[in-house]
């Protein structure tokens, strides 16, 4: 929803600054400014804020044609009893929750510089900060990668996130995995990396799980990706998917050399000498 749509829903339902400051939790002062036009470019946590609090469908049609003070108390208790149901991590700024399914590569390239997300499927998902030990973790795995492919003096480039992967090469999915391998050169364009990886690392985090573990799994095997590693520093494992094997997945343990498929196993990722490494991280209890 647009600041403009915001200001036109505001009158329309007879809200005033102070109801919408006190159901949103944005202050008064900024409220104000949003709408008087001073502020130009609004945070997309205060337009989220700002929309959930506007977001009249929430009314029933008697409601909706109560009186304003009315209707300002049943938004208050909606917001109060439902706020589960209007949680919903994958709209994206400026976008309205009921086109999810519907978004495109120009839906996701409007989105804030800012802004970390990925589009699957016509989906917006919003991406958290990742932390101390995703990034150690994603560091020192795309390290042994890089170096390998270095000695061995190979075509395979190893890249790390944020980085556009243009997965089935159309409008409806940009994904941004952790890691990836890619050996055809051909497809490392410009903009993003357009067409499947051969190899794609994520580490799991709890804001990604589900979707690193089901929605990005089948999308990755589908698109032809060749092997997949999802790496759970909760659990202190890893999930290896061989694609071009029928033995998977594969489960390790953080105390495993953990062989590279698409290099034919001549590379290995020593997880027992990472766990070394970030090991002071659990001890002060940062892991995922």
């Amino acid at each position: 929803m647009t600041v403009e749509e915001m200001r036109k829903r505001k009158k329309d339902l007879g809200y005033t600054n102070e109801m919408i400051s006190e159901w949103s939790g944005v202050p008064l002062g900024t409220v104000q400014k949003i709408f008087a036009g001073v502020t130009a470019s609004p945070r997309y946590e205060t337009m989220r804020a700002l929309e959930k609090a506007l977001d009249a469908p929430w009314l029933s049609e008697e409601q909706a044609s109560a009186p304003a003070a009315d209707r300002g108390r049943d938004q208050k208790s909606a917001m109060s009893a439902g706020s589960a149901m209007i949680r919903e991590p994958a709209v994206a700024y400026g976008l309205s929750q009921g086109q999810q399914g519907g978004y495109t590569l120009k839906d996701y390239y409007a989105l804030p510089d800012e802004r970390r997300a990925e589009l699957i499927d016509g989906r917006i998902y919003d991406m958290a900060a990742p932390t101390s030990i995703h990034q150690i973790l994603v560091s020192e795995i795309w390290s042994v990668l890089r170096t390998h492919i270095r000695k061995q003096g190979g075509e395979c480039i190893a890249m790390v996130s944020p980085l556009d992967v243009q997965l089935d090469c159309d409008d409806r999915t940009m994904v941004q995995p952790d890691i990836v391998v890619i050996c055809d050169r051909s497809r490392i364009i410009q903009r993003c990396v357009y067409g499947a990886p051969d190899m794609v690392v994520e580490i799991l985090s709890k804001s990604t799980r589900k979707k690193d573990m089901f929605i990005k799994l089948n999308k990755y095997m589908a698109a032809g990706v060749r092997e997949y590693w999802m790496v759970d520093a909760k659990q202190k494992r890893v999930i290896v998917y061989d694609f071009e094997t029928e033995n998977y997945p594969v489960i390790y343990g953080f105390n495993a050399k953990i062989p590279v498929g698409i290099f034919g196993g001549e590379c290995r990722v020593d997880f027992e000498e990472l766990y070394d490494y970030v090991g002071f991280l659990y001890e002060k209890g940062a892991e995922e």
